[in-house]
């Protein structure tokens, strides 16, 4: 499918005629555009679909049966997970250790109801597996588990470390050591391994105005990539003379062809790139069209070249830095003010195009990320062409909050 046209302000100002501000919508035609350019780089390995990413059940139903190759969903929290199997969504994998005993009890009869098919849970220390053993009966099936291994990567001796802070098994014989440990447990079975390289991933290489930096961006990730491909498959080789594992899952939406290409790896792993947030602006790699934003509605007209939107301040998670910010996207052409950037009930932005703005008229921006908006909405307008085509509830809209 090839990349739909940039969609304009005023097109989306003439579908959005109606519809009262603010308001978080879905480009389908943008999505699926994205979706066709993630399946391609990701080879022939399927995609395990992050649902944190998304956090809208309907739109989620949508990825799975777009293609048979998005197969299966990586959850973030157990009640989560436990929740969508009740919808009838099926190979579950939970990326995230939990201490959830309320959630790992029901887990445990599940296990029991449906032997092999209950969620998968993620462990990486022996904490986890005493704490998920706590909740069993001597007539519980075996809870079907996960080992994440670390991915970062280190440099310079183990002094500079490139990648998010995770698992504590880093090495081939950390993993299979603590495989042996839960072969040594009757209730609990091995059947997965999990690595994720966010510095590949997760961080973009080419960035504006940052030659240096991006350079050096480029350069650990080609180094980090041979790296763990190396390290991934010696644990993957030394895990599975202990344990008949049933999938090694790894990368995200920044590293498909990479960890895809890793004869060891399974499955792939990806969610923000359906919607392409604004952190994913800046990969040399590859490219994605936005398919997601909120628009706000200009509130007021403090001074020449400035509007004012109420509300706003929808930041991301992640280090105090400016790319935690909204994207300002269309009109084209606007920035934060300085003093007071995305605000929690107004927010400013400077440009030349305010001035062809008026009270009432919208401003269109994208989230620095992608699930975490739909914790601020109830639901998402679906477009597609120059139509509202569906209007489907977030996780917030079915009354859950599950982080």
């Amino acid at each position: 499918m090839e990349a739909p046209a940039a969609r304009s302000h005023p097109e989306l100002e003439e579908i959005f005629s109606d519809v009262e501000a603010p308001f978080a919508f879905v480009d389908l035609d943008a999505m699926w555009a994205n979706a066709d350019r993630m399946l391609e780089r990701a080879g022939e390995k399927p995609i395990r679909v992050a649902t944190k990413s998304l956090r809208c059940r309907p739109l989620i139903e949508l990825v799975l049966d777009r293609n048979e190759r998005f197969r299966g969903l990586m959850t973030f929290t157990l009640p989560e997970t436990l929740w969508l199997a009740d919808r009838g969504m099926e190979n579950l994998l939970l990326a995230y250790p939990t201490t959830n005993l309320e959630a790992l009890g029901e887990l445990a009869l599940r296990s029991v109801a449906s032997p092999g098919l209950a969620p998968v849970v993620m462990v990486d220390c022996v904490e986890h597996l005493d704490i998920v053993e706590s909740v069993l009966g001597s007539q519980a099936s075996p809870v079907r588990l996960c080992l994440e291994l670390d991915a970062a990567f280190w440099a310079f001796g183990g002094r500079l470390k490139a990648g998010t802070l995770r698992s504590p098994i880093h090495s081939p014989e950390d993993a299979v050591a603590l495989a042996e440990e839960i072969g040594r447990r009757d209730k609990l079975e091995l059947v997965g391994l999990m690595a994720y390289e966010g510095q590949i991933a997760g961080l973009g290489d080419h960035i504006p105005g940052r030659p240096l930096r991006s350079r050096a961006i480029r350069s650990m990730k080609k180094k980090s990539r041979v790296e763990i491909a190396e390290r991934r498959a010696e644990t993957v080789a030394k895990i599975r003379e202990v344990a008949p594992i049933e999938f090694v899952n790894g990368g995200g939406t920044g590293s498909l062809e990479s960890t895809a290409a890793e004869e060891a790896v399974t499955e792939v792993a990806a969610g923000s790139g359906f919607f392409a947030p604004g952190q994913f602006d800046h990969y040399s790699n590859f490219t994605l069209s936005p398919a997601a934003g909120f628009a706000l509605p200009v509130v007021r007209r403090p001074a020449p070249r400035v509007v004012t939107a109420l509300g706003g301040g929808y930041l991301a998670s992640g280090p105090l830095d400016p790319g935690r910010m909204p994207v300002p996207w269309l009109p084209e052409g606007f920035e934060f003010e300085d003093d007071e950037g995305a605000g929690e009930v107004q927010t400013p932005l400077v440009g030349d195009a305010a001035d062809d703005l008026a009270i009432g008229d919208n401003v269109y921006l994208r989230h620095a990320k992608a699930g975490e908006l739909c914790e601020r909405f109830k639901s998402l307008i679906l477009i597609e062409g120059n139509e509202i085509v569906d209007e489907v509830p977030t996780y917030r809209g079915e009354g859950e909050t599950f982080l």
